[in-house]
């Protein structure tokens, strides 16, 4: 039994209207799904991805506006890197630069060259260019042409004090194994072919701990494909000793939480049902769409909430 790499990240922002901007107008990646978050609905739970918000490819972005920005350190997960065409460096060298994004790189990590940048609020990006890079399902109105658009998440890099027992979770329990070490990167791969997720380890036994606002990444899924395979890993985690939530119903994906032992707060998704379930594929993030249990409140949280372009 196998994790599928990445369903999604989910992660902390400032300004709505400015975030939406940048993940759609700047990076080309579609709204697939405007809704509040289920715990607190005066806020958007904004959905980013490829044309189907196809598990793999999803960022969700809960934007507080007038948020200060986090503070980098340890338990955290520092950066977020996608995949995209070997043959599309040039072209995303130049939209940066024509947007005002500034950048670092191209420079060379584990035989691959990497572009790292910085969204509004300050979170760590990085493009991967790769010879052969996962498909996805590529939307024709985006304004980066299909061929360059960003493909599935590559990986992520956690910022730790003390690896040891973040690695015991994730090789024993969870699946990664070693890829190699480059400098102070130590590389390890959770899930199989073109949908492993890598996770680079950073260790610093004198990084402060992160404190979590705009900027921050709140927190990782990991994929599953079918709700046994997602019962059966509750279970896994249970027999481990891992403390993890029951499993709670995202309307989109059913979810259960745990903490691994640096900090970083884990979730486990399920494909099913989907972002299809309350809107069609062509109307995916044109509206907003609540949970059943928000809908007699609709009235008040529309008008709280700031209007998207």
């Amino acid at each position: 039994m196998l994790l599928s790499g990445i369903h999604h990240l989910t992660v902390l922002a400032s300004d709505p209207k400015r975030n939406a901007a940048f993940y759609t107008d700047v990076l080309g990646l579609r709204m697939v799904k405007r809704t509040v978050n289920f715990d607190a609905p005066d806020v958007y739970h904004l959905y980013y991805a490829d044309a189907q918000g196809t598990p793999g490819t999803l960022m969700t972005v809960f934007p507080f506006p007038q948020a200060a920005r986090g503070k980098r350190g340890s338990g955290e997960v520092s950066a977020i890197a996608w995949h995209v065409p070997a043959s599309s460096r040039d072209y995303w060298i130049r939209r940066l630069a024509e947007k005002g994004v500034g950048f670092d790189g191209p420079a060379t990590r584990f035989g691959q060259e990497v572009v790292t940048l910085l969204d509004p609020d300050g979170l760590k990006l990085e493009l991967v260019f790769s010879a052969d890079p996962p498909k996805v399902v590529t939307w024709n109105p985006s304004v980066v042409p299909a061929e360059h658009q960003l493909r599935t998440f590559h990986g992520v890099t956690f910022s730790l004090q003390n690896a040891d027992p973040s690695l015991a979770l994730l090789s024993t329990i969870m699946g990664a194994r070693s890829v190699g070490t480059e400098g102070v990167r130590h590389r390890y791969a959770l899930g199989e072919g073109t949908e492993a997720a890598m996770i680079d380890l950073i260790v610093d036994a004198n990084l402060p701990w992160a404190r979590q606002s705009a900027g921050s990444v709140h927190h990782i899924a990991w994929r599953v494909k079918t709700d046994e395979e997602h019962g059966a890993w509750r279970e896994r985690l249970l027999a481990a000793d891992v403390r993890v939530t029951e499993i709670v119903d995202r309307k989109y994906f059913h979810s259960i939480y745990f903490r691994e032992p640096g900090g970083i707060l884990c979730e486990i998704a399920t494909d099913p049902p989907g972002m299809n379930v309350d809107e069609d594929w062509s109307e995916l993030g044109s509206k907003l769409q609540l949970p059943p249990w928000y809908e007699s409140d609709r009235k008040r949280i529309e008008s709280v909430l700031p209007v998207l372009d």
